[in-house]
């Protein structure tokens, strides 16, 4: 039994909510944390997730901050008048320093990157007062990057002229970047 395995087992209460519109995500990181003792509640919308809150606030969450029919920064709010001492974890594919700081005066505990690695969500999730290490496998900066011209992107409606031009880059050069895969 792993480290973190033993430290999920000695909790009195594993119940933990999992929210993310991304499916495969959403059912590999609840399998994931099953695995490690945590029992997921899998939900796609917020309105799924303050459903769930308020049928059986959890005592664990981990919340995407970006859904289609609103923020996982709703989510926390209930989960803190539902139940004060939960801890939550947010996650997006949108990393910035602004959603960040929002998350943690909503009252999440920690704020991860995604793809987050299971073990990553769950030492998050268990950390008490001391900042959880860094990742062992943190995104590359051409990752980093890239996500940040595709969140420009999307913030200025598909619009590879204004991008490029908010960006400070050549538009045939942000195409080029925008045509090629996500890097590692």
């Amino acid at each position: 039994m792993s480290e973190l395995e033993t430290a999920v087992a000695e909790l009195p209460d594993k119940s933990l909510l999992l929210l993310d519109d991304d499916a495969p995500l959403r059912n590999r990181l609840g399998r994931a944390l099953e695995s490690r003792g945590f029992a997921p509640t899998l939900v796609e919308t917020v309105a799924e997730a303050i459903g769930a809150v308020r049928a059986s606030p959890p005592a664990f969450a981990v919340l995407d901050m970006r859904l289609e029919d609103g923020s996982g920064l709703k989510v926390v709010e209930a989960l803190r008048e539902a139940r004060p001492d939960a801890r939550v974890v947010m996650l997006t594919g949108y990393g910035n320093i602004a959603t960040a700081v929002a998350a943690v005066k909503a009252g999440a505990v920690d704020y991860l990157s995604k793809p987050a690695d299971a073990d990553d969500v769950a030492r998050a999730l268990l950390a008490q007062g001391v900042p959880p290490a860094p990742p062992e496998n943190p995104m590359s900066a051409d990752r980093v990057r890239w996500e940040h011209i595709q969140r420009v992107y999307e913030l200025c409606g598909h619009n590879v002229s204004e991008t490029a031009r908010r960006l400070n880059m050549h538009r045939r050069t942000l195409q080029r970047i925008l045509a090629k895969r996500a890097p590692r």
